[in-house]
C-alpha cells in the first residue's frame, strides 16, 4: 500500500508554482531542481515523503513532464529522492541510516552480555550488576567532536553557534567549509550539514555518521522582511541560480505585503540598472559584495538562516545521544 502524501506537501508545491519564473534567465529546469532540493533541505518537502507522479507534478507547475522527470532525474542521482518500485517517488531519509542504528544495537546487545558474564565470573548478582550499570551511566557523559559544515564560512560559524546552546558544554563544535578539503579535523563523530551538500559531506568525512541541518530564515530576516514598506520596489539576487525560485518564494511567503518584487540572477544583463533602481536589495548569502553597489539611501537585507529548533530536538539531539551511549559503552574517553 503507497504512502500518502504529506498534507503540507500541497501548500509546499504551490510556493514553488509561485517562485518559477519562465521569463528569468534561468531555466526552469534549474529553478525547479533548486526549489526541490531547498524545499527538502529546508523541510518543507519532509524527509520520507511521497511526491506527486511527473505528470501530475507537472500539471500542477504547468511544466513539461519531461522537464519534470530530468529534474526527478537528477535528484535521483544526488541521493535527495529515490524511486520505490509499485509505491512511488520518495524524499531520500538522510538521518542516521536504519542499518547502521541496527548495527550499533547489536553490537551493544552483544557487550552487554559480556559485562553480564564478566559480572558472574566475579561472582556478582544480576542486582548486583544492574546496580552498578545505573551508576556508571550517571557518569558524565563522554564529550562529541561534531564537525558543521556549509558552503560560506561565516554564516557556517553562525550555523555552529545557532547549535551550540543544544549541545553539552563539553561537545566540541567545528564549523567547516566545503573548500576546505586540506587538513580535515580528525576524531569526528558526527557531521551536521544542509541536505543540499550531503554527497559532499559524505565524500570529504566518509564512514562519519550525518545528520540533515533543516535550515529556516533566522529571526532577524524575518523581522527585517516584515518592515519593509508595501510600496517599496524590492530585487531579490541570489548567489545560486537555483536558489533564487527558493528566495523568491520565501520572500512572498514571509512579507505577503509586498507587491513590486523582482528577482534577478546576480550575472543578469540589467542587474546594474536593477541595483540601481530598487529601494530594498534582498540577497542570498554569498551575494554581501553587491552591497558596495548600493546609495546610502538603500536597504540592504542578507536573507540569512538557521538551523530549525524542531529539527534540532526530534533528530539532532536523538542522533548525538545514540552516538554518546554507545561512546561510553564501549568506554571510549574524550
Amino acid at each position: 500500500m503507497s504512502a500518502p502524501l504529506v498534507p503540507d506537501l500541497d501548500a509546499a508545491l504551490q510556493r514553488i508554482a509561485q517562485g518559477i519564473d519562465a521569463t528569468s534567465s534561468v531555466p526552469v529546469s534549474v529553478q525547479l531542481r533548486g526549489a526541490l532540493e531547498y524545499g527538502i533541505a529546508a523541510g518543507d518537502i519532509p524527509s520520507g515523503s511521497r511526491l506527486p507522479s511527473v505528470r501530475k507534478l507537472a500539471a500542477t507547475l504547468r511544466l513539461s513532464p519531461v522537464t519534470v522527470s530530468n529534474v526527478f532525474a537528477a535528484l535521483q542521482e544526488r541521493g535527495q529522492i529515490e524511486g520505490r518500485i509499485g509505491s512511488g517517488t520518495f524524499v531520500t531519509d538522510r538521518g542516521i541510516p536504519c542499518a547502521t542504528h541496527t548495527r550499533q544495537l547489536a553490537a551493544l546487545e552483544r557487550q552487554i552480555a559480556s559485562l553480564v558474564a564478566a559480572g558472574r565470573e566475579l561472582g556478582l548478582s544480576a542486582q548486583d550488576i544492574a546496580f552498578r550499570v545505573t551508576m556508571a551511566a550517571s557518569a558524565a557523559p563522554r564529550s562529541l567532536r561534531i564537525v558543521v559544515l556549509g558552503t560560506f564560512r561565516d554564516a557556517t560559524s553562525a550555523y555552529a553557534r545557532d547549535l551550540s546552546p543544544y549541545l553539552s558544554p563539553d561537545d566540541i563544535v567545528m564549523p567547516w567549509t566545503t573548500d576546505r578539503q586540506d587538513d580535515l579535523p580528525v576524531r569526528i563523530d558526527l557531521v551536521v550539514c544542509p541536505r543540499t551538500i550531503a554527497t559532499q559531506a559524505a565524500e570529504l568525512f566518509p564512514s562519519i555518521p550525518q545528520v540533515s541541518m533543516i535550515l529556516i530564515p533566522n529571526e532577524a530576516t524575518r523581522v527585517a522582511l516584515a518592515g519593509i514598506r508595501p510600496d517599496a520596489r524590492v530585487l531579490l539576487v541570489s548567489y545560486f541560480d537555483d536558489f533564487l525560485s527558493v528566495l523568491k518564494a520565501g520572500v512572498a511567503r514571509f512579507a505577503p505585503h509586498l507587491g513590486r518584487v523582482t528577482a534577478a540572477a546576480r550575472n543578469a544583463d540589467d542587474l546594474d540598472d536593477l541595483l540601481r533602481d530598487c529601494d530594498v536589495l534582498i540577497h542570498a548569502t554569498g551575494a554581501e559584495y553587491l552591497q558596495s553597489e548600493l546609495g546610502p539611501g538603500q536597504t540592504v537585507i542578507e536573507y540569512r538562516h538557521t538551523p530549525d529548533s524542531h529539527a534540532v530536538q526530534t533528530q539532532l539531539l536523538p542522533a548525538l545521544e545514540t552516538l554518546r551511549t554507545a561512546a561510553t559503552i564501549k568506554g571510549e574517553t574524550p
